[in-house]
């Protein structure tokens, strides 16, 4: 069933709502252990998309009673839980070596979001209406213990749609989330299979990129933009259609009178005139699905550049109000606060599950990095209303828990951001951290050699961990724990114990001495720090250091003697997550309690014995 191009939402009773996902459209067909991955084009495609596949076969015995079953539904990389990456599917969908795919699928693991339900027990489902479709999909999911709503951080990899009565609710979430845009399905429709009805319509949500006008391709009609990276004129789009007739002459009449003909059928202009193209996203090369939009001769050429593009691509939600976007944050490294802001945007699907509903310390630069600061906990008399904030002991707290708050953080030159062990929900930490404090930048491979002997316990023990840099000097071990499972007391057993021990096995590196003037150019392992009350940096957040550096989580192989922290600024951050994806993606998921305990109880059991 296919979809209708649609400028205006429909609004009314009628109607249902839903995201609309830049993936790839496919059948997910299940009869045995293993389903099948249909494209539209009658591809098979289980092969590129193996996490999907061993996903299923692991839930296969809570699908069996169901089968067979087919789901309609879109592959996607969930950039957040309303926008999906359109390339990295795309990538996927070209590999053909299996290692390489297999690599790709666990750094960047894909969904597959069901929003139809074509049959269930072998019964087809295509005479109910959509409405009744929906509502058996969520019973079916709900039976098969799956996913009712799109969650990025959910480790079940495949998920029910969220469907919404009121058109206004899912737009605001697909504006603020950069979102490909929405569909609209009428209540009563019934399944047409390769129709294009009116019955689902798409409406995009278009950004505007303004290029500068450089090529005319007289052979085929297209026309060419750039945009100037640093002082480079760089090609963005090629693009001939949403041109009016009378628009396209004058296009092609400028190219004609003005340009210089460079090749056979082509001419090139001096960089004079902007338009505004009409897209749904970047790939990193080039404007996808570009449409002319309007002349822009307000412009000058020498403004279009990367920055503006990547601004115009990633608009701010319009319930922040932004000061001074050009003012210097990190002018050592070039970063104004508007490029500050954008990295906000683009990790705060990642560093958001980190600060939601944890008493939030900030730490502000109001004249940029490196100058004078102060730690702030209190919240603000004023605060916009989209601002949580939580009372404790006279102290009003501000809870960042969506994009919007970060970004108005952001913009009061909040660089660093330092969270408790626990949300104000419970009064037991969420995860242990272990701080590798070296003397200096200078002993940074002292952090290497405590981390990798603490991974090597952590294995022996059965405990999962994760490493990220601290932002500055050291590096910082973490262990997730199961909510309200256990105290700061009991975490303290094991923090000491393992301070301890390693302070034991290589005296000359390692200390537990609290006083700076008494280490000895040691590296001071912190456990007393792990505390109720005390805080922590947040991981990804920049630090208000000259250089711009990023509480960056690591994989643990990259551990090693080549590893230095320079290597995680601002920029390095945000290409590292395109190639790589979120290290601590699955931090709340890899979770073993029962091991946890069992070590603790051992531990327990040896201080009585020594004692």
């Amino acid at each position: 069933m296919l979809l209708s191009s649609a400028t205006e939402i429909p609004v009314g009773k009628n109607w249902l709502y839903e995201v609309k996902y830049d993936g790839f459209r496919c059948l997910l067909n299940w009869e045995n252990e293993t389903p099948t991955l249909l494209s539209r084009n009658g591809n098979v495609l289980n092969k590129m998309f193996p996490e999907i596949i061993h996903f299923s076969e692991t839930i296969y015995e809570k699908v069996k009673p169901f089968l067979p079953l087919k789901l309609d539904g879109e592959l996607v990389y969930l950039a957040n839980d309303v926008q999906s990456t359109f390339f990295t599917v795309q990538l996927r969908g070209r590999m053909r070596n299996h290692s390489v795919i297999l690599d790709q699928s666990k750094e960047l693991p894909c969904h597959y979001i069901a929003f139809d339900l074509m049959e269930i027990n072998g019964e087809s489902q295509s005479n109910h209406t959509i409405e009744a479709r929906k509502k058996i999909l969520q019973t079916l999911f709900k039976s098969m213990k799956l996913p009712l709503s799109v969650e990025r951080e959910n480790p079940n990899l495949i998920q029910a749609i969220d469907v919404y009565k009121h058109s206004k609710t899912v737009w605001n979430k697909v504006q603020v989330g950069h979102g490909e845009g929405i569909v609209a399905k009428g209540k009563s429709s019934k399944w047409e299979s390769d129709i294009r009805t009116g019955q689902w319509q798409k409406i995009k949500n278009w950004k505007y990129v303004t290029v500068i006008l450089t090529k005319y391709d007289q052979r085929n009609g297209f026309f060419h933009g750039s945009i100037f990276n640093r002082e480079e004129l760089v090609e963005v789009v090629t693009f001939k259609h949403g041109l009016a007739e009378d628009e396209k002459k004058i296009l092609s009449n400028l190219f004609l009178s003005n340009g210089i003909a460079s090749e056979k059928g082509t001419w090139r202009l001096e960089p004079s005139i902007c338009v505004d193209i009409a897209t749904i996203d970047f790939d990193g090369k080039h404007i996808r699905e570009p449409r002319f939009y309007a002349f822009n001769f307000e412009k000058n050429p020498e403004e279009c550049t990367w920055r503006h593009m990547q601004r115009q691509l990633f608009p701010l939600p319009e319930r922040v109000q932004i000061t001074n976007p050009d003012k210097p944050i990190w002018p050592m490294v070039g970063v104004e606060k508007d490029d500050y802001l954008l990295y906000l945007q683009k990790v705060a699907p990642m560093i958001l599950p980190f600060l939601r509903d944890r008493l939030l310390t900030v730490i502000r630069f109001t004249h940029g990095a490196g100058k004078e600061s102060f730690y702030q906990k209190n919240t603000p008399e004023a605060v916009p209303e989209f601002i949580m904030t939580k009372e404790v002991e006279d102290t009003r707290f501000l809870l960042c828990n969506n994009v919007e708050s970060l970004l108005w953080l952001g913009n009061q030159h909040a660089l660093e951001f330092h969270i408790p062990f626990q949300t104000y929900l419970t009064n037991k930490p969420l995860e242990i951290v272990f701080d590798l404090d070296p003397p200096s930048v200078k002993e940074f491979s002292l952090a290497i050699e405590a981390a990798v002997r603490m991974k090597a316990i952590f294995d022996q023990f059965g405990l999962a961990s994760y490493v990220k840099t601290s932002g500055r000097k050291g590096l910082q071990v973490y262990i997730p724990l199961p909510l309200n499972a256990f105290t700061y007391e009991e975490t303290r057993v094991f923090t000491q114990f393992v301070c301890t021990f390693l302070c034991e096995q290589e005296p000359q590196w390692f200390t537990t001495e609290r006083l700076i003037k008494n280490r000895n150019n040691k590296l001071y392992l912190d456990y007393v720090q792990h505390k109720e009350g005390k805080t922590i940096i947040a991981p990804y957040s920049p630090r208000g250091t000259e250089q711009g550096l990023i509480a960056t989580p690591l994989k643990w192989n990259e551990v090693n003697e080549s590893l230095r922290p320079e290597q995680f600024t601002i920029h390095a951050v945000l290409e590292r997550l395109t190639k790589q994806g979120d290290t601590f993606r699955d931090f709340r998921h890899d979770i073993d309690g029962q091991a946890f305990k069992k070590v603790l109880k051992e531990l327990k059991e040896l201080v009585i014995n020594e004692s």
